[in-house]
């Protein structure tokens, strides 16, 4: 993700790509769509009409295409009834009434008279809408409803606080009688327009309103139709609305088949999965090379490679088509040559690709940026885990090349030094200053708070080296190169013995945050060290200190586990890395716990999650959230500008289940195996239909009988078996 600046870092050193907070997502409450590259942020009314500066619009492509919509009846605005996002995130319901509105002292039209409901869509760069307005009082009335409306084209970077010196000027006219158009005059050349339509056509349009004189007898419903889309260069919009909505809901529902379906004893369990389920389906964006989920919404709206990797690896057991489009998107990007302002070099995996103007004009590096050290191995890794799970024999055809290509980056450029760990240093001043999961530019530090000077190796990422090597040694094996595979062996136990000396600190009870480029040690105490433990590099002794201190009162909130330990000098639980709970760490950190049989830690962490997730609005877990202590009757505390929607945030349930069920898939063998599964506190029973093993598909059911765990086999297509190790 982009850095996240500490308020004393930004006034230090000033962050490009700091995201400013003079409002909290939090306190607007928007209610967020999808399709594609575009996505909407509306207020709760179905309304743009937020202060200036904060986030709400219709984006398409990392660019605002409308930024100011607001719906009167007779000049004032309706008194809200309801506002939800349908559960499978497609639609935005919104039910308003009118005010009492008074003429000369009295009162014209009583509240409650005239109900308006707003339904709203995305699909293929345009957004939907049908106002419903019906009568429900006794005597015939006429309104006026009026829609205000404007277009300002910043790219998203500038709603995030970036200061550009110049930028194209926007025009805005009538095309018709039901139509009008604003056009930017971009500085890349790419031709951008905001095409608003209208049905029926208004009683009075301008370039910025549009007004519906409505006649309606007692319980009579008239409709108007919007359309807003959002034109690049020459593509064309869908102007029939329930043509537009019966394909956005046929496209939802493929997408949502492609995954494994999970149904539990708990209602309140299944309504976090539910929501979690479609928020990822809803940031799936299906590219030539297959779905890749966009990182998250609104900073993140595009593909992001450590994101969708770990995504993926999230749901590989449930959605593993997911997984291949990731493998096949990263591999068709990976760098092919050197390239100091985008931090290219040959092997390397894509950290983010923009198509703003911003990002086209060069003033950010993003167009197509390569600034993740992590990436690449975990391309490798999840490679290796992609072909345990499916054994697709074309899909590892084709990224071979690709995996020994990354496989090069983290022999030559990973380590430039060639002490035997993987270090970032941005080439330029452009490019990131961190460069593992935590980017924000106050996340890697020694114990006294000083900001660690780079090239930095982070603790986590040479754990996911130590897996990458180990997966390639296997994906070797099955492409017949028995060289390769035994040379990635022996690095592998090379590195394992080579961390374990460098990085273990046995006062602080875990591995060090990282190296620093004087090979000091930040002695820090963070959850950098949890993640450590899916990769399988620690000893069982090891990862027996890393869960007792990350189960301890420092770390656990009852909430979930903080990226830092409260003890620590930059300790800040409303920070975006340095006390904050991450969703998709925590699954991480249970991951490894399941690895080393630490099952009661594993459920207790998977039920902080679950809760966390029943207080959140829309039972959606959002990016992150604060790291403060659970208190009785007390709901978690929001982090003010969290993406929500947010893909490996949405991911962190099933993979919390994963580790609970302690699942893997083995495809060459044609058998899941279950080790030690135990269910969380809140569910008796679990449900998984259509659960793929290869080509085959099984149907599990598993209860609760005390600790113990029973597991039934419902229904079997093709050669799978199932081992339960208890």
């Amino acid at each position: 993700m982009q850095p996240q600046a500490s308020a004393t870092e930004a006034a230090e050193s000033p962050q490009h790509f700091y995201i400013t907070a003079q409002s909290s997502l939090g306190e607007l409450r928007p209610r967020t769509l999808k399709h594609g590259d575009t996505f909407a942020l509306f207020d709760r009314f179905g309304d743009l009409s937020a202060p200036q500066g904060t986030a709400e619009g219709i984006y398409h492509e990392d660019m605002r295409f409308l930024s100011s919509l607001r719906l009167t009846i007779e000049g004032c605005r309706p008194l809200l009834l309801s506002s939800t996002v349908q559960s499978n995130n497609a639609v935005l319901d919104v039910d308003l009434t009118n005010p009492d509105l008074t003429r000369g002292g009295e009162i014209e039209l009583a509240k409650d008279t005239i109900h308006i409901s707003r339904m709203k869509f995305l699909w293929n760069a345009s957004c939907y809408e049908i106002l419903a307005v019906r009568n429900f009082g006794e005597q015939r009335s006429t309104v006026r409803i009026a829609l205000d409306f404007a277009a300002d084209f910043m790219d998203v970077f500038e709603v995030r606080g970036f200061d550009r010196q110049s930028r194209g000027a926007v025009h805005s006219h009538t095309c018709g009688p039901e139509h009008v158009q604003f056009r930017y005059a971009s500085l890349d050349g790419v031709s951008r327009s905001t095409e608003i339509y209208f049905s029926p056509q208004p009683r009075e349009l301008s370039a910025n309103r549009a007004v519906f004189e409505l006649d309606l007898a007692p319980k009579q419903r008239r409709a108007i139709a919007m359309t807003v889309h959002c034109k690049v260069e020459q593509s064309t919009v869908e102007r029939n609305f329930l043509v537009a909505i019966r394909s956005a809901r046929r496209s939802l529902r493929e997408a949502t088949r492609r995954a494994a379906a999970i149904e539990t004893s708990s209602s309140v369990a299944n309504e976090v999965l539910c929501r979690a389920m479609a928020d990822i389906s809803t940031l799936v964006t299906d590219t030539e090379h297959g779905p890749y989920p966009y990182a998250g919404v609104p900073w993140f709206s595009t593909a992001f490679g450590r994101d969708g990797l770990i995504t993926a690896l999230q749901t590989l057991w449930m959605y593993p088509s997911l997984a291949r489009g990731v493998l096949r998107f990263l591999a068709a990007t990976q760098a092919t040559a050197e390239n100091p302002v985008r931090d290219a070099e040959p092997g390397k995996i894509l950290h983010e690709t923009r198509r703003c103007e911003l990002a086209r004009l060069g003033e950010v590096p993003f167009e197509r940026y390569y600034g993740s050290v992590d990436a690449t191995p975990l391309f490798v890794a999840l490679a290796g885990l992609y072909w345990q799970y499916t054994a697709d024999r074309e899909t590892l055809d084709l990224i071979w090349p690709n995996v020994k290509a990354a496989l090069a980056w983290i022999d030559h450029y990973g380590d430039r030094d060639a002490d035997g760990f993987v270090e970032y240093h941005r080439r330029t001043q452009s490019g990131l200053a961190n460069q593992g999961w935590k980017d924000s530019g106050d996340a890697v530090f020694h114990a006294d708070g000083r900001l660690a000077e780079p090239p930095i190796a982070l603790c986590e990422v040479q754990a996911y080296v130590y897996w990458a090597r180990h997966m390639a040694a296997e994906l070797a094996e099955a492409m017949g190169d028995q060289a390769l595979s035994a040379q990635q062996r022996e690095r592998a136990n090379q590195l394992r013995d080579c961390f374990d000396t460098r990085f273990w600190d046995d006062e602080l009870g875990m591995y060090v945050l990282a190296l620093d480029g004087n090979k000091q040690a930040c002695r820090v105490r963070a959850s950098n060290a949890g993640q450590v433990l899916f990769t399988g590099i620690a000893t069982p002794q090891r990862a027996a200190r890393i869960a007792q201190t990350l189960s301890s009162g420092e770390f656990f909130t009852g909430w979930g586990i903080r990226t830092l330990s409260a003890r620590e000098r930059r300790f800040n639980p409303a920070s975006y890395h340095n006390g904050s709970i991450w969703p998709h760490d925590n699954a991480l950190i249970a991951l490894g716990l399941a690895n080393y049989g630490h099952s009661a830690q594993v459920t207790q962490l998977t039920n902080a999650i679950f809760d966390a997730a029943s207080h959140m609005e829309l039972r959606r877990l959002p990016e992150l959230f604060c790291g403060t202590q659970r208190r009785r009757d007390k709901g978690p505390i929001l982090y003010p500008v969290a993406c929500a929607p947010q893909a490996w945030a949405a991911a962190a349930p099933f993979a919390l289940l994963q580790a609970c069920l302690g699942l893997e898939i083995d495809a060459a063998q044609h058998v899941v195996r279950l080790r030690h599964p135990r269910l969380p506190a809140s569910m008796d029973s679990l449900c998984l239909r259509n659960l793929s093993v290869g080509t085959a598909r099984l149907d599990l059911l598993l209860r609760r009988h005390g600790e113990d765990v029973a597991v039934n086999v419902l229904s079997r297509q093709g050669d799978a078996g199932v081992v339960v190790r208890l």
